[in-house]
C-alpha cells in the first residue's frame, strides 16, 4: 500500500460550522504593527487619504487667500497642473510660512498637519 493511498483514505477532523470558525480567527487589527496599523486606524476613521497624497482642490490661489497643501513636514514637493487641458505638471517646493505663486498666476502656502 503507497502513503499517497493511506493519505487519501485519512478522515479530516476539521469543523467548520458557524460558531467554530468565528472564534478561531482574530480581527485583522490586532495583527497588523507600526505605521500599517496607524493607516488602517486612520482608515477606520474616515479618513481616506492619511498620507495627503490626493489631488487637493484649487481655490482661490490669490496672494491674500493662497491654495492651502497640508504637509507634516517644513516643506513639500507640489505639482500643479495649471490649465486642464493640459498634461504638463509644473513641480515646485513649498517652504513652511512662504507662499509661493506658480507660472499660472495661483498661490500656495504650507499648513501644518499632524503626522500620521
Amino acid at each position: 500500500m503507497s502513503i499517497f493511498r493511506c493519505l487519501h483514505n485519512s478522515t479530516r477532523w476539521l469543523s467548520t460550522t458557524r460558531g467554530t470558525l468565528a472564534r478561531q480567527f482574530h480581527d485583522p487589527l490586532d495583527h497588523v504593527t507600526g505605521i500599517e496599523k496607524r493607516e488602517l486606524l486612520a482608515h477606520l476613521a474616515g479618513d481616506c487619504d492619511p498620507f495627503r497624497i490626493l489631488m487637493v482642490p484649487r481655490g482661490p490661489g490669490t496672494y491674500s487667500r493662497p491654495n492651502l497643501m497640508p504637509s507634516a513636514f517644513s516643506k513639500r514637493l507640489v505639482g500643479c497642473v495649471c490649465n486642464e487641458h493640459q498634461m504638463h505638471v509644473e513641480w515646485m517646493w513649498l517652504y513652511q510660512g512662504e507662499p509661493r505663486r506658480c507660472g499660472c498666476g495661483h498661490w500656495f502656502e504650507l499648513c501644518p498637519t499632524a503626522p500620521l
